[in-house]
């Protein structure tokens, strides 16, 4: 299982040789406090034989003194290595350790999980491959398990491992783990992590690290160092997009000029044409310099100088990048920011904003709002606190050239630094905006052209409202599935008809199959659904209609931001208010079922948050009214507000 090996002793040059083909896996471990981080490391080392005898001796005399594990070895000390953290039995700062097997080699950050060190977690997930987030069998998932698991999809981790860890302490019973197991699977149906697998362990005692547990005959998987050698993490590399950030011009003689810096992405050959931007100068390369010689192709992660067949001006900041393929350039884009500094966010101040190689000046010229990663649940908030993160725009002094984050980590980060203190106080992932990407948020996009005038009708609104006898406004229903939305929807629309008043349901099934039939179900997917739906409502009440709007609409965010299209004075929301179990009854299409088994994804009362309206004009119990009564209440409230008269 270690690294050793008979070529060492017989054939040094080719041990070395073979061991520096080896694949690299960066990983971290993470979770809540105590959950058994450390100790988890100090295990893996300790049954792989990874540790020298002077240091499990030491270990050893250390756990008398600073142990939590009673008699037995505390392997978290492997770790833990600050006084203060084996005073208190926690991990404060990120702890990395190195080893390597016959198949792989492997970097670990052992990271804190108190919330107050967030930003040490994010340092240390940043150029992690794959994550194991710890819980503690006894407790489950809690609120750290959650908030690590969002910041890892953030950063785009794309394995997860789950370990259910203290597995001893629950005498190996199989239904903690797959009660766990279900918890966790409906929280990250919210999350963009494409491969999510679990594992039920013991690292005090062993089970399921590096030998098989036979305490836990009922788990059929593979252990933990077996899926660390095995997990494939080759596709997870851009190799299509060539991005080289220059970031030192070699000029050692007058007849070579070389362009030092480590590829972030793709592969470059001799002879490959390029482009050099900012200044999108074409050219060809001749040839990969290294201290070894020249190479015949080079790959992201590469340390290596390129010679070019044509004599360009490019300098540190530029970046050589395929002629088929660039990326995007611009000085304002759209990121989600991790704050990490003690001082808050200040929108408008000036920053260093660092890129790649590039250095530049900028601002958060807005902060569109605040995750809570508990809930998962957006937020209004005029700043960012430490360990706080949001989604904000971004001004700079002059365009860099980035992707975006998920597609490739390298040019879709950035940081902060403050140009007093010169301290870095954010960590940046930049989300590309674009027509069609179901992640872009369209509510403060600006018109394609600012050329674009707004023409106004010839027909009043006091006009209209003489005419039909009514103001133009939008009734916004909202609810749980199955709460009657539709349903009320309809037989109001009946009933203002038949008093003769003139209204038209927008029903949000109805919407996806036609102006939203290109959006999915994902958070920013439902958002932007209201947010078109919101701008037909908005044309129906300038034409003096009134707009009867049927949507789950679980973002109050997002509810806020439609008030805001329409108008607060001309935006009734009607809350449904019946519980989950009786929408669970009335579900003839079996969503609830297929939410629970985790077929359908992001469902509202289910694996997505519904936040129910704090101050709706009016509060329907659809479980104890009936549909009449439901329908003559807000005709009511339509009447005493003079919308209808």
């Amino acid at each position: 299982m270690s690294h050793q090996s008979e070529l060492i002793s017989t054939d040094i040059d080719a041990y070395l040789a073979q061991h520096e083909r080896k694949e690299l896996l960066r990983l971290l471990t993470c979770g809540s406090v105590d959950d058994g981080k450390s100790t988890l490391i100090g295990r893996l080392l300790h049954d792989s034989k990874m540790i020298y005898e002077d240091q499990l001796e030491s270990i050893k005399a250390d756990s008398v003194k600073s142990g939590t594990t009673g008699e037995d070895v505390d392997l978290a000390l492997l770790v833990d290595g600050l006084q203060a953290e084996r005073e208190q039995g926690i991990t404060i700062d990120v702890a990395y350790r190195y080893f390597s097997t016959s198949r792989r080699k492997f970097i670990i950050a052992d990271t804190p999980g108190h919330e107050q060190y967030t930003r040490n977690m994010v340092t240390g997930a940043s150029t992690c491959d794959l994550a194991i987030i710890l819980i503690d069998a006894r407790h489950g998932v809690v609120t750290q398990t959650r908030r690590h698991s969002f910041i890892a999809s953030l950063l785009g981790i794309k394995h997860i491992l789950v370990a259910v860890n203290k597995m001893d302490l629950v005498d190996y019973r199989e239904e903690d783990f797959e009660k766990i197991k279900g918890v966790y699977r409906s929280f990250s149906a919210n999350l963009s992590i494409k491969d999510v697998q679990y594992l039920p362990i013991s690292a005090l005692r062993g089970d399921n690290v590096v030998d098989a547990s036979g305490n836990m005959p009922w788990f059929r998987g593979s252990t933990l160092m077996h899926y660390l050698e095995n997990v494939h993490i080759a596709a997870d590399r851009n190799l299509t997009e060539l991005r080289f950030p220059i970031q030192y011009v070699n000029r050692p003689t007058h007849d070579f000029r070389g362009y030092c810096g480590t590829i972030a992405s793709g592969i470059v050959r001799p002879g490959d044409e390029i482009t050099i931007l900012p200044s999108r100068t074409p050219n060809t390369v001749k040839s990969i310099a290294t201290s070894e010689g020249e190479l015949d192709e080079a790959f992201a992660g590469m340390a290596v100088t390129l010679r070019l067949a044509l004599e360009v001006d490019a300098s540190r900041g530029d970046m050589i990048v395929g002629t088929d393929n660039l990326p995007k350039s611009d000085q304002k884009f759209e990121a989600m920011m991790v704050w990490m500094a003690e001082e808050p966010m200040v929108p408008g101040k000036q920053y260093i904003v660092k890129h790649t190689t590039k250095k530049t000046f900028g601002s958060v010229s807005t902060l569109l709002y605040r995750v809570d990663v508990n809930s998962l649940e957006r937020q209004a908030a005029p700043t960012l606190s430490l360990n706080e993160i949001g989604r904000c725009k971004m001004t700079l002094t002059q365009p860099i050239m980035f992707d975006d984050y998920q597609r490739n980590r390298a040019t879709g980060a950035f940081i902060l630094i403050d140009r007093v203190t010169n301290g870095t106080v954010g960590a940046g992932m930049i989300v590309e905006a674009t027509p069609g990407d179901s992640r872009a948020d369209h509510w403060d996009t600006e018109p394609q052209s600012d050329k674009l005038a707004s023409s106004a009708s010839f027909v009043t609104p006091k006009e209209r409202a003489a005419r039909f006898g009514q103001q133009g406004v939008t009734v916004l229903l909202t609810g749980l599935t199955g709460a009657g939305k539709t349903t009320t929807a309809y037989a109001l629309e009946r009933r203002l008809f038949e008093l003769g008043r003139a209204c038209t349901v927008l029903d949000g099934q109805n919407m996806r199959k036609g102006i939203s039939k290109d959006l999915g179900f994902s958070a920013d997917e439902r958002s932007e659904n209201l947010r078109r739906s919101a701008e037909v409502a908005k044309l129906i009440n300038d034409a003096g209609l009134i707009a009867i709007c049927a949507f789950v609409a679980p973002n109050k965010l997002a509810r806020r931001r439609a008030r805001e299209v329409i108008g607060s004075d001309r935006f009734i929301v009607v809350h449904l208010s019946a519980p989950i179990e009786v929408c669970r009854e009335r579900d003839q299409e079996g969503l609830y079922a297929l939410a629970d088994s985790g077929q359908v994804a992001n469902f509202p009362g289910v694996s997505y948050q519904y936040e129910a309206p704090e101050k709706a004009q009016l509060v329907l119990p659809t479980h104890e009214i009936s549909v009449t009564e439901a329908v003559d209440r807000i005709v009511a409230l339509l009447d005493k507000r003079d919308i209808i008269t």
